[in-house]
């Protein structure tokens, strides 16, 4: 599933094509269309120049020049691909957006969970009330209050996108295992020494993976070990346990984050 670190190579995609303008666009699958018929997308987007993406969690946004914002959204197998406008589709190949200068943008998507909005300014407004700070931008104290109010699993906190925006269920294992947190603990019980541990553990751990465009599945890592038929701790050597928090298959070493 596409997390911040992925989102922001996508935005990084979408950058390369460059601040070129929309000729015409193709939409090979309405289904990845959210409250957006194909005609008021052809509508409202042709013609227009690309402004500067940006991301905030998982969300993607691309304001157009002086209209709306087309605003991405990559669900479990969503991606987005800047190509040369004479390069073969791919199978999954949705939404396509043909640029001046024989480039195309691409919204790639196999199981359609998620898909392309276009809203304008107040739009927007409603989609960032519903989330949580950037986790890229979180400092140490906003970390501790945000979690601190929350009665659940420190790990359920971590993925709501309303608490902190861009975690996903890789990301915050690799968290809490660097940061030697049990899954279960309540986010409300955790020390000030724990809270520290954690703000730590989250921007090493981002800026690693937005590096390399996704969560690295190095044998470092928790990451490159829990799909291992019989998972063993990078750290200690031990079996890794597994179990289901929050509706999500959860990873965790029970000496190191016991």
């Amino acid at each position: 599933m596409p997390e911040l670190p992925d989102v922001e190579g996508f935005r990084r995609a979408l950058s390369a094509c460059g601040r070129r303008y929309v000729s015409d666009i193709e939409v090979r699958d309405a289904g990845v269309l959210r409250g957006l018929t194909v005609k008021r997308l052809r509508k409202e987007g042709e013609g227009r120049r690309l402004g500067r993406a940006w991301r905030h969690g998982k969300w993607l946004f691309a304001p157009l020049e002086g209209g709306p914002t087309l605003v991405f959204h990559f669900g479990m197998t969503g991606s987005l691909w800047c190509c040369s406008r004479d390069e073969p589709f791919a199978a999954h190949d949705r939404l396509v957006l043909n640029l001046d200068g024989a480039r195309s943008l691409r919204y790639r998507d196999q199981r359609k969970l998620q898909g392309v909005q276009l809203v304008g300014e107040a739009g927007v407004g409603r989609l960032l009330d519903r989330l949580g700070p950037d986790a890229l931008a979180v400092d140490r104290e906003e970390l501790a209050d945000l979690l601190s109010r929350r009665r659940g699993a420190v790990k359920s906190a971590l993925m709501d996108q309303s608490v902190i925006a861009g975690l996903g269920n890789l990301l915050c294992d690799e968290i809490l295992w660097r940061a030697c947190v049990a899954p279960r603990t309540p986010a409300r019980d955790l020390s000030g020494t724990a809270y520290r541990r954690l703000h730590a553990a989250m921007g090493r751990v981002l800026r690693s993976s937005v590096r390399a465009g996704c969560v690295p599945p190095r044998r470092s890592w928790l990451t490159g070990r829990r799909d291992d038929s019989e998972p063993l701790c990078p750290r200690c050597g031990r079996p890794l346990c597994s179990s289901r928090i929050g509706g999500r298959r959860t990873v965790w070493c029970p000496r190191c984050q016991s």
